[in-house]
């Protein structure tokens, strides 16, 4: 049976008012070092603003950054995990959205969210583990 994401969930997340610009959300996420900010507005989650997004929906189509709201390119239908999601069903739904951040929520309740990067490290240590168990199995 495959190890939850729960251990890998990162709940400290950085959120931006969906009326803010591109060019806010640039600068925040250097800033924060991070590429991913949760869109907000006053009814709670909206979207989800990436790089990926910055660069096709911004740069790519040549709009000016500062004029451009977040609401007008932020990612609209979030692909939503459970903490008991396994590394395995986050990744395939990844492959199949063709997404890099996944917002986890437990129920109802916003709890962070996964990264790629996040899902790749909970699947080496979970080989590196097997690989370990097999290891001192043999040698026993």
């Amino acid at each position: 049976m495959a190890a939850k994401i729960a251990s890998r969930i990162v709940r400290k997340v950085v959120t931006i008012d969906e009326n803010r610009s591109a060019l806010d959300a640039a600068i925040l996420m250097t800033e924060e070092f991070i590429g991913s900010l949760v869109v907000t507005s006053k009814v709670g989650i909206t979207g989800l603003f990436t790089e990926r997004e910055l660069m096709m929906r911004v740069v790519g189509q040549k709009k000016d950054p500062a004029e451009v709201t977040l609401k007008d390119v932020m990612i609209k239908e979030l692909i939503k995990v459970s903490p008991d999601d396994s590394a395995d069903h986050c990744l395939k739904l990844m492959k199949e959205h063709r997404c890099r951040h996944l917002l986890v929520f437990d129920g109802d309740e916003f709890s962070g969210i996964v990264s790629l990067r996040d899902i790749v490290a909970h699947m080496i240590d979970e080989k590196e583990s097997l690989i370990k168990q097999l290891e001192e199995y043999i040698t026993s």
